[in-house]
């Protein structure tokens, strides 16, 4: 278990970010090489690069380099574990506000 954990630390972890989100989301459409995604960021290549390596850290991508090029490409089948305990939370919370739902229901019935 502290395994999974650790992944799915690192999986929000790389989602938390703005740059890594949206490099995901290019990815999304096609695989495409370093300097590609780097393009619209305001970024030395260097700081961009650390955001790939988080990236391919937790999973969400893959590097292969082929000759000076380095191509990334999404492996959304890690995104998995995420969505998993998401739907596990959402439906507690649910659930949860569900039963608030009722309470408070019940409360104002009662001050009628």
């Amino acid at each position: 278990m502290p395994n999974k954990q650790a992944s799915l630390d690192r999986i929000f972890y790389a989602l938390a970010d703005t740059t890594r989100r949206s490099v995901l989301q290019r990815l999304s459409t096609r695989q495409a090489p370093v300097s590609e995604l780097a393009e619209p960021f305001d970024m030395a290549l260097p700081s961009f690069m650390q955001h790939l390596d988080v990236l391919e850290d937790c999973g969400l991508v893959r590097s292969q380099k082929a000759g000076r090029v380095r191509t990334y490409q999404l492996r959304p089948y890690s995104l998995k574990a995420a969505e998993k305990w998401l739907a596990k939370h959402r439906t507690m919370w649910e659930t949860r506000l569900e039963q608030l739902d009722d309470y408070l229901t019940t409360m104002e019935e009662q001050t009628r």
